[in-house]
């Protein structure tokens, strides 16, 4: 009867699971009652066994109850109870922070498969990922644990970026498990940018699934969060329209533009517009330009080949005029512009009040010059605007053009919420279902090395009987292994 016993003993190891601290041998054991009955009833006695260091091991008592309790067994066994990690988000938000400090902590995207391994080499990180552009700064990571895991980002983000920690810790925001998915899922959808429902924040939660391939650290429940987040995005923009009559940064940096300009200018003479930076923002902002009619523009930037490839793509057969000049006529063109855009990555104000002072004619009719920076961190010094005939307009300016239509992205962000609540409830139900599938499978492995165990060991107590076939394959074999399924 070992056998019998044996099972039973697998048997209440994955009835009980990891919350029980009954003990396997005790009649008040709410599995073992009718099951231990019968069992005594039949052999007097029952068989507990214990699996310690991938050892099976027999511990037989008489009427004795074992001091090893099933939260014991399953401790001992593969670590079936270990806690399970802690996902969190680390941020810095123009929310809720100066641009200056966004700028010092920004991360290129170039340098996020560094990062995370930098991060994971910490003591508490398990996983990591990072998303950085000129509005928000996120390190989104899987901790052992919370406290210990925000300090050690904490740290971090201060090394990096020469920023201390105690002024990181006033303008930093923490989320953890379901509030930290939300907010992820959010930023994708486009309820968390300055400009409701913009379109490019979809697509640098892309790029951080895409820079993560193959790095050490972008494991598999950081992953399957930001995957998740895409297409929680994708819903949102599919099912509420958001994106319609929503401006990206760059769409409303060129909206900011006209709406600032065209009061103050003869409507019937198109403004002379310089770009400052061929880069993605740039790139956008050439193309919102066109969008909107510009017919000629003159585009700043280290090389030529950006801007021709821009041109090459744009594809106007000659309607638009993109004319290339190099960062040394940088100043010579902006005294020539109504518009100025600045979106470069430089760490530097390539702008400061002496040098446009100095570039500016000193009569110029009372002409108006727009500033629009929306680089992170600035490109122009604010002291520029202190400056007759100069406007600077930043990233925090595009707060105007967000309040233009409030009430209908009022309407859409209500209806994009309800479908984050449905996605978030349904990642979490999937994350817990996966975070159970390795605890049922070492148990059902456990409850076979038990099967195994029994079966071999009734098998060779049938020593003196003659079986002609293989016992293992004989449908005697079979018939032992049902009836005990059975129990």
């Amino acid at each position: 009867m070992a056998f019998v016993n044996g099972f039973a003993t697998s048997f209440a190891v994955a009835k009980i699971g990891v919350d029980s601290s009954y003990d396997l041998n005790s009649t008040s054991c709410p599995c073992f009652r009718s099951r231990c009955g019968r069992v005594n009833s039949r052999c007097g006695r029952v068989n507990s066994l214990v699996y310690t260091h991938s050892r099976l091991v027999e511990k037989e008592s008489s009427g004795v109850q074992s001091s090893v309790s099933a939260l014991e067994l399953l401790e001992t066994s593969d670590r079936y109870t270990k806690k399970s990690s802690s996902v969190m988000v680390i941020g810095l938000s123009v929310h809720s922070t100066p641009v200056e400090v966004c700028g010092k902590v920004s991360i290129p995207e170039s340098e996020w498969p560094q990062a995370i391994r930098e991060l994971c080499s910490l003591n508490h990180i398990e996983e990591a990922a990072v998303l950085s552009n000129c509005n928000r700064i996120e390190i989104y990571v899987v901790a052992l644990s919370q406290n210990r895991g925000v300090k050690e980002v904490t740290e971090w983000m201060s090394k990096y970026s020469g920023v201390s920690v105690t002024e990181l810790r006033q303008h930093r925001f923490l989320l953890y498990n379901n509030d930290a998915t939300q907010h992820l899922f959010e930023v994708a959808a486009g309820l968390d940018s300055l400009v409701l429902g913009e379109g490019q924040i979809l697509a640098q939660v892309k790029q951080v699934v895409k820079n993560g391939q193959g790095v050490p650290g972008f494991g598999r429940k950081i992953s399957e969060l930001f995957k998740h987040a895409i297409t929680a995005g994708k819903r949102v923009r599919t099912d509420t329209n958001i994106s319609s009559g929503s401006v990206s940064v760059s769409s409303a940096a060129v909206e900011l533009a006209l709406l600032k300009h065209l009061p103050d200018q003869d409507s019937s003479m198109p403004p002379r517009v310089l770009i400052v930076g061929a880069g993605k923002m740039g790139k956008l902002v050439i193309r919102h330009l066109v969008a909107k009619g510009c017919k000629k523009m003159v585009v700043v930037n280290r090389t030529r080949d950006r801007v021709t490839a821009i041109r090459e793509e744009l594809s106007t057969d000659g309607a638009v005029i993109i004319e290339y000049k190099p960062f040394s006529e940088m100043l010579s063109c902006a005294a020539q512009a109504d518009v100025i855009f600045t979106c470069t990555s430089s760490k530097d104000p390539l702008f400061v009040k002496e040098s446009v002072q100095a570039a500016l004619p000193s009569e110029d009719g009372g002409r108006t010059r727009l500033f629009v920076d929306i680089s992170v961190p600035w490109n122009v010094e604010s002291s520029v605007s202190e400056l007759e005939g100069a406007c600077v307009y930043n990233v925090d300016n595009l707060k105007e053009v967000v309040e233009s239509n409030k009430e209908d992205r009022s309407r859409k962000k209500m209806e994009a919420e309800s479908i984050i609540a449905e996605e978030v409830k349904q990642f979490e139900a999937l994350k817990d279902s996966l975070e159970t599938v390795p605890t049922i499978k070492k148990l059902r492995a456990y409850a076979e090395r038990i099967r195994v165990a029994e079966v071999e060991k009734c098998l060779s107590k049938m020593g003196d009987v003659d079986i002609s076939e293989n016992p293992r394959n004989s449908k005697q074999a079979a018939t032992w292994t049902n009836a005990a399924s059975e129990m």
